[in-house]
């Protein structure tokens, strides 16, 4: 995933700057709007890039998911029950399978990546909306609203399935402490 999104970014940026250029030399009205669709299009790609790297430089998917902040509100379950997020979160693509990989990675090193995930989901969802800024200039005040509504209902979908795994992934560190705490008291 990590290099279909590095390429899609790199594409898009490209025909963005290839059809900002033939607008500017022909005044052709299609190059500018496909000068603002790859333009949009690569906005949202490197922005969640940039963004997730400013994550991994500055958490290092070291976080205390013990935390308010990642802790479930009282409606979310029954939110997320209701959304069936059971059934499809498995089908959602993962940036960097490795941060997740049971076999390379402790149960609390997972959590940890949890936070850090749904903090760059959070915070792409908020600098989805900064396109429409550009409306202002461009006109077309709906294809910005949609394009950012889109961006957002994607980070959003991510943000839920971080919450909704994480008090599983807990539940889990919390069986192995006991284990552990048990073994020692048998040794």
């Amino acid at each position: 995933m990590k290099t279909l999104m590095k390429v899609l970014a790199g594409i898009t940026l490209a025909l963005f700057i290839y059809f900002t250029v033939m607008y500017s030399m022909e005044h052709f009205g299609v190059y500018l709007s496909c000068a603002v669709t790859f333009g949009t299009c690569a906005y949202h790609l490197c922005m969640r890039l940039i963004v997730g790297l400013i994550f991994d430089k500055t958490m290092n998917n070291k976080a205390d998911y013990n935390k308010k902040t990642y802790r479930l509100k009282p409606f979310e379950r029954k939110l997320y029950s209701f959304l069936w997020v059971k059934r499809w979160k498995n089908k959602m693509p993962t940036y960097d399978k490795e941060v997740f990989d049971i076999s390379s990675n402790t149960w609390d090193e997972i959590a940890q990546a949890t936070c850090q995930a749904e903090m760059v989901h959070r915070t792409c969802f908020a600098l989805s909306f900064l396109p429409i800024i550009l409306s202002i200039w461009f006109g077309d005040f709906p294809v910005f609203l949609i394009t950012s509504l889109f961006g957002a209902l994607i980070d959003l979908l991510f943000i839920i399935m971080q919450r909704f795994n994480r008090p599983r992934i807990i539940k889990i560190i919390k069986i192995e402490k006991r284990r552990e705490k048990n073994a020692e008291r048998w040794v």
